[in-house]
């Protein structure tokens, strides 16, 4: 991506690096640490842990009480504000349009997009016998379960990595689903009893992917972010936004896509849309090259929203 016009000027300070404060989340601000020390060499910085809205209430699912500007608008204040010089997201976690006066300055290559099934015991998940329960907040998710086995129960299972594998462990569900990009950024892999193929579970949007947002006139912040920035991620996640961005998509909505590069360049991306219950899933594939990135999602955005109509989204 990169920002040539930039003067670079001496930072006299720490660059501050804005985080909520779960395990995961220190993993991948310290992941954006070790990367700018790499890129550059003697530069200090320094974690500014914020508590997010969403980190603070977990007895419900994030559709029920504000979707997903629950986990950054602290975040995002603090940018605003000069409390931080950038923050670090999931990108999945982000909504479509971001605040006035901030870009994403990088994007860290991408980790597994693909979404992780455990199972109690090891239950794989098809011998869950019929009305086992599986525990998931996400929206996406329980669609694709319940589309595949409307014999199963769904409860919502919120909080971080380790709270949702303790709620497993307790019996709470015989089964749940993690995203593998956090559990292998938190060398948790091994708890994953499969890493679900997209065909059978597409991932959410930009899931695997870390965003670092910056004010977009501070000069220095971009100027040391450039070279974090990953050109096949951000064409893919390009893709893939600009697709949940026709859609107005939210945690209200089960959305999901995937773009992937082809063995000879081109961008494949598929897309889907469904009811809550998993009933009337609707999916699309398509190919453009990787310059067409947004025009790619949105070509898929609208061709799931025409298809749709207006009494699909809730």
């Amino acid at each position: 991506m990169g920002y040539p016009f930039v003067i670079m000027t001496k930072l006299d300070r720490p660059l501050r690096i804005g985080t909520r404060g779960s395990p995961l989340a220190l993993a991948q601000a310290r992941e954006t640490q070790q990367r700018l020390a790499i890129a550059h060499p003697g530069l200090q910085t320094e974690l500014v842990v914020i508590k997010t809205t969403g980190d603070q209430i977990l007895d419900r699912r994030l559709s029920e009480i504000g979707g997903k500007g629950l986990f950054t608008k602290e975040l995002d204040a603090a940018l605003a504000d000069g409390r931080i010089d950038c923050a670090v997201h999931s990108m999945k976690d982000l909504e479509t349009a971001l605040p006035d006066g901030t870009v994403i300055a990088a994007h860290l290559e991408r980790e597994d997009p693909r979404d992780a099934y455990i199972g109690r015991d090891g239950i794989a998940f098809a011998d869950l016998p019929p009305g086992a329960v599986v525990g998931t907040a996400s929206m996406r998710r329980q669609a694709q379960i319940l589309s595949r086995r409307p014999d199963l129960t769904v409860i919502a299972f919120r909080g971080n990595v380790n709270t949702r594998l303790g709620k497993l462990a307790a019996g709470e569900a015989q089964a749940t689903l993690l995203a593998m990009a956090g559990l292998r950024r938190l060398d948790m892999q091994e708890h994953a009893t499969q890493a679900l193929p997209p065909e059978d579970m597409l991932p959410a949007v930009a899931q695997g992917a870390i965003g670092i947002q910056a004010r977009a006139d501070d000069g220095v912040a971009l100027a040391l972010l450039s070279p974090l920035d990953h050109a096949e991620t951000r064409i893919r996640v390009t893709a893939e936004r600009a697709m949940l961005a026709m859609l107005d998509g939210s945690c209200r909505t089960p959305i999901a896509g995937l773009a992937e590069f082809q063995p000879d360049g081109a961008l494949r991306l598929r897309a889907m849309i469904a009811r809550p219950d998993g009933t009337g899933r609707l999916d699309w594939e398509g190919f453009g090259a990787p310059a067409d990135a947004q025009a790619l999602g949105r070509e898929a955005g609208e061709a799931l929203k025409a298809r749709a109509g207006e009494d699909f989204f809730t």
